[in-house]
């Protein structure tokens, strides 16, 4: 299992300079000075897998397995599913802040990551990324099955070499695509279940990906300077506010439309139906009354675009519990 980088359930608002150091404290002196503990060094490594991030991704993951075990599945295999995927995430993630270091630190929403505030060297970093997936696709292989294990390594691949070193810097199109790899973890969830794919993981694994630009669009409307200082071309960056807006809404309009195709392929019930179209219609309430604001002419924080990236991470958590917990109606 991987990540969306700084966008599934990214840290909102200002981070301001605080704490150990600033960015351009000499390394050497944080990493061997008295004053930081054992416990300093634990949590700086255990911010370089970014947990918040992970939440979400963990969210996505469980639902699909009661859905591909059609009720409950084995404790077992949804700890050890959990737990391998919890380390591929923090691997991928690890990787992504060696190779952002630099515009991390000019970020004010990044800016108190370890690596950019020199709390753990970028060797260290590099190092602690990579035996994370090791040992994580070791996990997947010894206690899941190769099918998970060899998604959970793609997920790591494709996040570190195609969407962070290829994509994120040079195209508009960076979320749209990187965001493949924050999908992952619907197959892998489905795959630890069943030792195959089906059409509906995919269908998931849809949500997921029309759901992910949206969703870090409006995060970037809030910090498009923030982007622009770092040289990411985000949407919000290099596009007007009122396209933003209307793609967003694209998007959004694809990502209900792609959750209610769940229902007849997954045999769901009313249940699961029902949810799907109550937090689809606030959705997209949500989608075009950012546009309305947009058109009214309002711009800046006056278009409350963080309103539609907290709604959006209820709205996929809330579809995915609907997930879950359908199943279990007809266990």
């Amino acid at each position: 299992m991987t990540v969306l980088s700084n966008r599934l359930g990214g840290t909102p608002g200002i981070e301001l300079e605080a704490g150990l150091s600033g960015p351009d404290t000499p390394a050497e002196v944080l990493l061997d000075g008295p004053a930081v503990s054992v416990g300093a060094k634990i949590r700086a490594y255990v911010a370089l897998t970014k947990p918040r991030v992970i939440e979400l991704l963990l969210i996505t993951t469980l639902p699909v397995m009661f859905l591909a075990a059609k009720g409950l599945p084995s404790l077992r295999l949804v700890l050890f599913t959990l737990a391998w995927g919890t380390m591929s995430a923090g691997s991928a993630n690890a990787v992504n802040c060696f190779i952002d270091r630099d515009i991390d630190a000019k970020m004010r929403r990044t800016r108190r990551r370890p690596l950019a505030r020199h709390q753990v060297s970028p060797t260290a970093a590099l190092v602690f990324g990579v035996a994370l997936g090791v040992i994580s696709t070791a996990g997947f292989l010894a206690t899941v099955n190769a099918l998970a294990a060899a998604l959970s390594v793609t997920a790591i691949l494709y996040y570190v070499f195609v969407y962070s070193l290829l994509l994120k810097r040079r195209t508009k199109q960076n979320v749209v695509w990187g965001g493949i790899a924050g999908c992952m973890p619907v197959l892998i969830g489905w795959a630890a279940v069943t030792g195959s794919l089906a059409l509906a993981p995919f269908v998931l694994f849809g949500v997921v990906f029309l759901w992910t630009p949206p969703h870090t669009w409006t995060l970037a409307m809030r910090y498009r300077e923030d982007y622009a200082i770092a040289g990411v071309p985000m949407l919000p960056v290099v596009a007007t506010e009122k396209r933003v807006a209307i793609e967003s809404l694209v998007y959004t309009w694809a990502t209900v439309l792609c959750s209610l195709a769940l229902w007849p392929v997954a045999g769901l019930t009313a249940v699961y139906g029902g949810v799907a179209v109550v937090l689809g219609a606030i959705i997209l309430f949500e989608g075009h009354r950012l546009l309305g604001r947009v058109n009214r002419g309002l711009t800046g924080a006056l278009l409350r675009p963080m309103r539609f990236f907290h709604l959006s991470n209820t709205y996929l958590a809330l579809l995915f519990t609907a997930v879950a917990i359908d199943p279990l109606l007809k266990f």
